[in-house]
């Protein structure tokens, strides 16, 4: 069988470390990988003048799939964010967020096995924004003011909420299809509809249309704040949950700390051309190149990029020999042993060599 190509992009801080030691595991599996190096985030734009050089985005568009490390996005130029900027440019409306407990890792919570599926394209993360005091918001304001007995001061900066049936229709029937591949049991659509009426019940009423598609799998919906609640209170009682962007965000972060922090919280972004997979942690420059940055989130988010290569087997292999080395509780970073001693604790090379070893 031919290699797969993949697009590498180590990003910066402890992103060069955490991805060479994914790079090394999945090459460990025996599947066969041609990657494509490519530069995103603080080096891109001093190498080339731009944080997401079309180069890089190039390189996506030709193998379809790329593996990120944790990315700086400099602070005054570039885009807003470069995560935003490669899902806006390749179309990644899906964000995938599982999290599930793995033993030995210390959370309040155990037995956690939950599935975010997040929309990456509209709501209030689209960046249809206007600033106070100007020109454009004055504009806005005046409009909004001629059609809504609701009135906006003259001062307030405004965030404009978009919602559209297609891409809740997309979001939402991409949820139940990783239930149906996966063997979930139930789709929850989580929402503000008894206050957003038209935009998030645009998504409920999209979402229940939806669901009908798919009667083999149960559905049901909660109210954002209730579903934040829910999962403090019984998560058992839920599987995979969808969602618009903003509580996506919000929530992906919630059921990551359930399991024990972004740290050992993997992800995909995945549209109709391309898929990205990332760990979701930041770059944490202080650490770079001290072989100390633990490399399990962006290690399953490479398990994630098998199961959508088909790869579902190596992908078992590579999320089993991660647990066995967590939960054995020795060759492991210190932010995974339990007394945090950093002179016991494994560096990123040599836990990832323990990893290989389970392979």
């Amino acid at each position: 069988m031919a290699a797969y190509s993949v697009t590498l992009i180590p990003g910066d801080g402890i992103g060069p470390e955490v991805a060479e030691a994914t790079r090394r595991v999945l090459d460990a599996t025996g599947i066969e990988f041609t990657w494509e190096v490519r530069d995103a985030g603080i080096e891109a734009q001093e190498r080339h003048g731009d944080v997401l050089p079309e180069e890089t985005l190039a390189s996506v568009r030709a193998t379809k799939v790329g593996l990120k490390g944790p990315i700086t996005t400099p602070i005054g130029g570039g885009f807003r964010s470069v995560n935003v900027g490669l899902r806006h440019a390749l179309g990644l409306y899906a964000n995938l967020r599982p999290g599930a407990t793995i033993p030995g890792v210390q959370s309040t919570f155990s037995d956690i096995d939950l599935v975010v599926v997040r929309e990456n394209m509209e709501d209030l993360y689209a960046g249809v924004e206007f600033d106070t005091g100007t020109a454009d918001a004055a504009q806005v304001i005046a409009t909004v003011n001629g059609l809504s007995t609701r009135q906006v001061p003259a001062d307030a900066a405004v965030s404009i909420k978009m919602i559209t049936p297609e891409g809740s229709r997309r979001i939402v029937r991409f949820a139940f299809e990783y239930a149906r591949a996966n063997g979930r049991r139930m789709v929850t659509a989580v929402h503000k509809a008894n206050i957003m009426k038209f935009t998030d019940g645009l998504f409920l009423r999209v979402a229940q249309e939806v669901a009908t598609e798919y009667p083999e799998i149960q559905f049901n919906d909660r109210i954002v704040d209730n579903m934040c609640m829910q999962l403090m209170q019984k998560p058992g009682e839920y599987d995979v949950l969808v969602m618009p962007n903003l509580y996506g965000d919000i929530l992906s972060d919630l059921v990551a700390g359930m399991v024990g922090g972004l740290g050992v919280a993997p992800s995909g972004n995945i549209g109709p051309d391309a898929a990205v997979f990332e760990p979701i942690h930041g770059s944490a420059p202080s650490h770079a190149g001290k072989d100390e940055a633990n490399p399990t989130a962006m290690i399953l988010s490479g398990a994630l990029m098998l199961r959508h290569l088909g790869e579902q087997a190596a992908a078992e292999r590579v999320e089993r020999a991660v647990k066995a080395v967590i939960a054995a509780g020795e060759q492991v970073t210190y932010d995974l042993r339990a007394d945090r001693d950093p002179a016991k604790a494994a560096g990123t090379a040599a836990m990832t060599d323990a990893i290989i070893a389970q392979l």
